[in-house]
């Protein structure tokens, strides 16, 4: 029903519109995905200021009429992540972020996990530099997949539940694979293996360290996982 709520959201992305307006996608925690106008923002006397670029954390009041996009009416700062945008690492890293959530997950259907590791994934980028690394990066898709409930089996083989001589992936089957099942499938070595296992069972802060290689192994695991399964194709993580 139309009406005014209030929420809390991490700005994806802004859009001009018009002569003075942003349309914004947000991604909040109790609403999913929105669509939201900021009339007059860019503006200079606009009382809602800087407040809603992108990569911020926000607490919204907004308006939704009959059309698909809610008004926004007052919005405070959360956590602007200032010190994020200083470091072009750290921004290239927290925009992927913000783009692999507004591709994944599309749909008013709240996913409090998914908004609660955005917003630490945002913080940890904000805090320190050594975050926006490859390995961070990664580790954060593969929780993004596992909140969206696309996360590949890694305990034993996809295709027959084998649990040793693990040293292929198949997309298709949804996880690792063994000898005996790895057609379609590509190598994924141990260390590959290791670094998976490990980036989904440890916090995003406690990312565990791995060799290039093997970080190219996890990453191409984890997007054609989502292309896959999720039909979403990303930019792989540099």
């Amino acid at each position: 029903m139309p009406g005014t709520f209030k929420t809390e959201a991490i700005v994806l992305r802004s859009i001009r519109y018009g002569e003075a307006d942003r349309v914004l996608h947000l991604y909040t925690p109790d609403r999913g995905r929105l669509g939201g106008v900021a009339k007059g923002v860019r503006r200079l006397k606009s009382r809602l200021g800087g407040r809603l670029e992108p990569l911020s954390r926000v607490r919204l009041v907004m308006h939704e009429g009959r059309g698909e996009l809610c008004t926004i009416s007052q919005a405070d700062s959360v956590h602007a992540h200032a010190a994020l945008r200083e470091r072009r690492a750290s921004i290239e890293c927290a925009t992927q972020a913000c783009e692999a959530v507004l591709r994944l997950l599309d749909s008013t259907e709240p996913n409090r996990p998914a908004y609660n590791l955005l917003c630490h994934e945002l913080a940890l980028l904000d805090a320190s530099p050594e975050a926006a690394g490859r390995a961070q990066a990664l580790a954060f898709r593969l929780k993004l997949l596992l909140a969206a409930g696309f996360a590949p089996e890694l305990a034993s083989c996809a295709a027959c539940g084998e649990a040793e001589h693990l040293g292929a992936f198949s997309p298709s089957a949804g996880g690792v694979v063994c000898g005996g099942c790895e057609a379609g499938s590509f190598p994924l070595g141990e260390e590959a293996h290791r670094f998976l296992v490990g980036a989904l069972a440890q916090p995003l802060s406690q990312t565990p360290p791995a060799p290039e290689p093997a970080l190219s192994q996890a990453d191409r695991a984890i997007a054609e996982t989502l292309e896959y399964h999720a039909h979403v194709r990303l930019r792989r993580v540099a």
